[in-house]
C-alpha cells in the first residue's frame, strides 16, 4: 500500500463526502478510490468512513485520524521539496471556477503558464455564480464582492472595472444620456447574478449611488449579455476585459464615463491553506500576477472619469480615449470582472 496516496484519498473523501467526486478529480474510477481508503482502514485497524446511499461520513475514529493524516501528508510533501528542490514541479490538474470575462482573459495568457509547467493542467468551470468548492470538486474560485463564508481562505487580488455600453444601432434616434437616472427611459440588458440585478451602482465625486433600471432582457452569463448588447438590444454594464475591442472598433459606445460603474473587489478563494498542493499555489500566483499586470484591475486605480484624464463624452458617443489605454496594457480578448 502507498500510505501517502491512501492518506491523500482519505483526506479528500473527508472534505468532499464523496468517493465519486474524488475519483473525478483524479481521473480514476470510484472503486479505485474506495480501495485506497479501505487499504488505509486495514492498515490502521479501524473503520474510518461510513458508506451510505446519501454519501460518505467519517466515523469517530476517522475524525480523530484527520489531524495526524494532514500532518503526515504535509511532512511528506515538505520532505520531498527539501530533499530535492530542483525536482519540485507542479504536477496534476487544478480545477477552478471563474466568471466568463476572466476565463476568456486567462485563456489568452494560459500558454505561458502551461509551457512553463508541462506537467500542469487546468480544468476551468466557467460560471457567473458562486460554487460549493467541496461539493463541486474545485481547488479554487475567483469571486466578486465581499466573501461571507468564513470557512474559506480568501486572497484579494484586484478590483473589477466595467463600462456602461450600448451599440450605435441602439443609440440611433434615442434621447442622449446625461446622467444614470436617464437609464429609466431606456432598454437595459441585465446580467442576473445576485438577486437585485436591476439595481445598478455608479461612482461619483460624492460617492456611490444606485439606479433601478428597466429590463425586458436578462441573462445569467456575461457572454450572452455581451452578444445581446452587440445586437442592439439595449444598454448594459460589461467588463473592460470583454468590451475593449468593441469600443476601439466602434461596435460599442462607452456611455456616461463621468459616472463609471461601481468597482468590486476580486478574491481568489480556496478551502484551506493546509496541504495546499504546489500546482494550486502556482495557479493562484499566476492569476494574481495576471491581474496585477492590468492597470484597470489594480485596487487604487481611478477608473474611469474626468479626474483620471478621461474627456467628457457628451451624449456618450465620443471616443473613450484614455480609459482604453490602460485596458490595452492587459491585452485584448476577454459584465464586470
Amino acid at each position: 500500500m502507498d500510505l501517502i496516496s491512501s492518506l491523500l484519498a482519505f483526506l479528500r473523501v473527508a472534505e468532499t463526502g464523496s468517493f465519486s467526486v474524488v475519483a473525478n478529480e483524479r481521473g480514476v474510477t470510484q472503486p479505485a478510490v474506495s480501495r485506497q481508503v479501505r487499504a488505509l482502514e486495514e492498515h490502521v485497524g479501524m473503520r474510518l468512513v461510513q458508506r451510505s446511499t446519501t454519501g460518505v461520513v467519517l466515523t469517530e475514529e476517522g475524525r480523530n485520524l484527520l489531524p495526524a493524516a494532514r500532518s503526515l501528508v504535509e511532512a511528506a510533501e515538505s520532505l520531498s521539496v527539501s530533499a530535492s528542490p530542483d525536482q519540485a514541479r507542479p504536477t496534476g490538474k487544478v480545477r477552478l471556477s471563474l466568471p466568463a470575462p476572466l476565463a476568456l482573459h486567462i485563456c489568452n495568457h494560459a500558454r505561458g503558464l502551461l509551457d512553463s509547467h508541462p506537467n500542469l493542467s487546468l480544468d476551468m468551470v466557467v460560471r457567473d455564480s458562486t460554487s460549493n468548492l467541496i461539493e463541486d470538486g474545485l481547488d479554487l474560485e475567483v469571486r466578486l464582492g465581499p466573501i461571507d463564508d468564513s470557512s474559506l481562505i480568501s486572497r484579494r487580488v484586484g478590483m473589477t472595472s466595467a463600462f456602461l455600453v450600448a451599440a450605435p444601432s441602439y443609440l440611433a434616434g434615442r434621447p442622449a444620456l446625461r446622467s444614470p437616472q436617464d437609464l429609466r427611459h431606456h432598454e437595459c440588458v441585465v446580467y442576473s447574478r445576485w438577486g437585485k440585478d436591476d439595481t445598478w451602482w455608479f461612482e461619483a465625486a460624492e460617492g456611490q449611488f444606485s439606479v433601478n433600471v428597466p429590463c425586458r432582457l436578462r441573462a445569467n452569463n456575461a457572454s450572452a449579455v455581451h452578444q445581446a448588447v452587440l445586437g442592439g438590444n439595449g444598454i448594459a454594464i460589461l467588463s473592460h476585459l470583454m468590451v475593449a475591442d468593441d469600443l476601439h472598433s466602434g461596435r460599442l459606445v462607452s456611455l456616461l464615463p463621468e459616472f463609471p460603474p461601481a468597482r468590486l473587489p476580486l478574491y481568489i478563494v480556496y478551502p484551506s491553506r493546509r496541504n495546499l498542493p504546489l500546482r494550486t499555489r502556482v495557479v493562484i500566483e499566476f492569476i494574481a500576477e495576471l491581474l496585477r499586470a492590468d492597470p484597470a484591475m489594480r485596487d487604487r486605480t481611478p477608473w474611469p472619469g474626468p479626474a483620471g484624464g478621461l474627456p467628457p463624452a457628451g451624449n456618450g458617443q465620443g471616443a473613450v480615449g484614455a480609459a482604453l489605454t490602460s485596458v490595452e496594457a492587459a491585452g485584448r480578448g476577454a459584465d464586470r470582472c
